[in-house]
């Protein structure tokens, strides 16, 4: 079974058919061959005389260009081109401002025709650069006068050269054809390659080529970076996952301690820069140990999730709330107005665990919690200056609060503003 589309034709067939037509142009055009090597040969000595002739003057008006001496430069300038077989001189400076110029007279009609050969046969006008001490101070830019070309194709050889150039023209044509044929989707491989190691765009592919065997290339080559980007699609994800497990509670979902340090320190930082002020609220479950050994590790973990939902529900959007361990639970208040809003958001969090708790075989429970708060600067400037604060107010709190929830819940505010105080 062919691996080739049986309307697209073989690379091997175009680049054959390419071949035979470029041997039957150069077989037709054998008997012109010696006067068509005289006519390059000319050709290729005009464009080197050309070059010596810019480095001369290079050499000449170095200095003049240095000092923008342009008296100095004209007349160096003349002094050579008029010499040689140029039709215009330019000198720049560094900012391409003409300083010196010489064209040739015109005679009349040859001087027209000379220009027309220089243009069709002569490389287009050179450009040279003028450097003094490893930096750039001007260019020279020279067009080539087409004198001798003219002597030799007026000997005769009009006829010669008409032939010359429509072979030129059909191997030029025939060339172009074949490049773009098989470079064409080499180059948009190469691009699309380019993009997918520098910039890991794996979305973009190679378009369809005419030439059966780069076709099927490109096809691979996208079924490759359909591999590739299914492949990092994956690895962000389980990236993201990694990074997501790193940070947080596989249990509650909610950010762990380095996370919480972390957040804790930038906005101990911006409100540092702006003047503001942050509360920490320490958080610990005051019956959390009675549940885990009476009602086992199941019940217990539903408490865990079921107070880090009904903490977090009573939080602003900007507020972060982080499991530190075990039964403890910390909350960043950020900004922060006035110490009375952290006091009555930790009533509205001593008030959510009012609702009994449902725990797995239809049970539930009641529990509390005790909460102690820090404020930056008041009682420190750092985070675990102010987790410490926090985390010594909450066990102040706990002892005094061996009784009913709420008693806990004013008692342990009272007890934070007499601990920091």
């Amino acid at each position: 079974m062919s691996l080739f589309k049986p309307d697209r034709p073989t690379l091997r067939s175009v680049i054959g058919r390419g071949h035979l037509i470029v041997a039957l142009v150069a077989v037709a055009m054998a008997s012109l061959s010696l006067t068509l090597l005289g006519v390059l040969a000319l050709r290729v000595y005009a464009d080197h005389n050309l070059h010596l002739i810019a480095r001369s003057i290079n050499y000449t008006v170095e200095a003049a260009v240095v000092f923008n001496d342009k008296a100095a430069a004209t007349e160096a300038l003349a002094l050579i081109a008029s010499t040689e077989e140029v039709a215009d001189a330019q000198v720049l400076d560094k900012n391409g401002n003409l300083l010196a110029r010489w064209q040739r007279p015109e005679t009349g009609l040859f001087s027209e025709l000379e220009m027309q050969i220089a243009t069709a046969f002569l490389e287009k006008p050179i450009n040279m650069p003028i450097v003094h001490q490893d930096r750039e101070v001007g260019s020279i830019q020279l067009t080539g006068d087409g004198g001798s070309l003219m002597r030799f194709l007026l000997s005769g050889l009009v006829g010669i050269i008409l032939c010359t150039a429509i072979s030129a023209w059909v191997a030029l044509y025939l060339a172009r054809r074949q490049l773009h044929g098989i470079t064409g989707p080499l180059r948009s491989l190469a691009s699309v390659a380019h993009a997918a190691r520098s910039e890991r765009a794996f979305d973009r592919r190679v378009p369809p080529a005419a030439i059966a065997e780069l076709d099927n290339l490109g096809n691979d080559f996208n079924a490759l970076l359909d591999e590739l980007e299914s492949w990092q699609t994956h690895l962000q994800s389980e990236n993201e996952t990694l990074a997501h497990q790193a940070s947080h509670d596989s249990l509650t979902g909610l950010p762990n301690r380095a996370f919480f340090e972390g957040r804790l320190l930038r906005a101990l930082r911006n409100a540092n820069k702006l003047g503001e002020r942050v509360a920490v609220l320490f958080l610990d479950s005051d019956r959390f140990k009675g549940i885990n050994d009476n009602f086992g590790h199941a019940a217990g973990d539903a408490v865990l999730v079921a107070v880090a939902n009904r903490v977090r529900a009573q939080l602003r959007e900007e507020d972060l709330v982080a499991r530190l361990g075990g039964d403890e639970f910390a909350v960043l208040l950020t900004p922060l107005h006035k110490t009375e809003d952290a006091e009555r958001i930790a009533d509205k969090i001593i008030a959510s665990m009012e609702a009994p708790i449902e725990l797995p075989g239809d049970t539930s429970v009641l529990t509390s919690l005790s909460i102690g708060i820090s404020v930056y600067p008041d009682h420190g400037a750092t985070p675990d200056a102010l987790l410490s604060a926090a985390d010594a107010a909450m066990y102040h709190a706990k002892r005094l609060s061996r009784g009913a929830q709420q008693t806990a819940g004013s008692e342990h505010f009272a007890a934070n503003r007499q601990t920091r105080s």
